[in-house]
């Protein structure tokens, strides 16, 4: 099967400002690839130039194959996108939608529609315009579920919603994983963490990195150390630059190392700091990773200026 996504040095620029710069990336088949980011990190951009809501100005991007500068009517049919700013039109009923858009799409499963609708529980016969966001928003996924996508694309699907709509999107996502990869950018990283088995995280419109998210918990780790007393522990100059924000107090020096590895880091902890009594490491949840590397990035790009 070919690449659901697949992006080489996608660039998209607008004046002087490169929202995209060189962006390479790939959605596997089944996957679930969380593309997280702080704002301005050019997630959203990346996304409307691979379903060709906007043109790259370089590079390229292709969905199942296709160039996304040539993705045509035919290609919609197996794709589902749902945007935070999406428009619905607010004079049709949710029931009327449905059949409206039956007729555009050859696999539009009947059976499945009404399935959505009742497991969302929509008012059928109220009109869109009097939906609440989180009506709007189930309203929109179970319109872009119905006809059994091969790619679902999501862009902050659930920001400003309450915990339970949350729940109930997720869970319409999830029973149709099985058969389609799904792309989604969030800020909501614990939602993110209960279902992505990928994760890319996008600064300044480059990929800093991306892999299975089995991989990037392994490798994050925040690291203790017992030491004797102040002295032992030495100047931050001479710590690796993976060790990333040093906590240190009289006798407990605390840091998360981004490419964790037992055997390496305590040899180093061991090699660089005197009177090591004990070490210990956890896993971090997703949030404090992004948090991790949102802060890292500030810090760079204050000391540049």
């Amino acid at each position: 099967m070919k690449m659901p996504i697949s992006c080489q040095n996608l660039t998209v620029a607008f004046s002087r400002i490169r929202a995209v710069n060189g962006l390479d990336l790939e959605v596997e088949p089944a996957a679930i690839y969380g593309l997280l980011g702080p704002n301005g990190a050019g997630k959203t951009t990346a996304i409307k130039a691979i379903m060709n809501i906007i043109r790259p100005t370089g590079g390229r991007s292709t969905v199942f194959g296709r160039d996304s500068r040539l993705l045509c009517a035919y290609d919609f049919e197996r794709i589902g996108y749902v945007s935070e700013n999406q428009e619905l039109p607010g004079w049709m009923t949710v029931s009327y939608l449905m059949k409206y858009l039956e007729p555009f799409y050859p696999d539009w499963d009947v059976k499945r529609a009404a399935e959505l609708l009742r497991a969302f529980d929509l008012p059928l016969h109220r009109k869109l315009s009097h939906f609440s966001r989180g009506m709007w928003m189930k309203a929109t996924l179970a319109s872009s579920l119905a006809y059994h996508p091969k790619l679902l694309v999501l862009d902050e699907p659930f920001s400003g919603l309450d915990p339970l709509v949350r729940e109930e999107l997720i869970q319409g996502i999830l029973e149709t994983a099985e058969e389609c990869a799904i792309l989604v950018s969030s800020h909501d990283l614990g939602e993110i963490e209960t279902f992505a088995s990928h994760i890319g995280y996008m600064e300044q419109g480059r990929l800093v990195f991306s892999e299975e998210m089995s991989s990037l918990t392994e490798r994050f780790r925040e690291v203790e150390v017992i030491v004797g007393q102040p002295s032992d522990v030495p100047h931050r100059s001479r710590w690796p630059a993976r060790w990333l924000r040093p906590e240190v107090s009289p006798s407990l020096v605390r840091f998360i190392d981004t490419g964790f590895d037992l055997e390496r880091t305590s040899a180093e902890v061991r090699d660089l700091f005197s009177g090591v009594r004990d070490i210990s490491a956890r896993p971090l949840p997703l949030r404090t990773i992004f948090l991790t590397m949102a802060r890292r990035s500030r810090e760079i790009s204050g000391t540049a200026l």
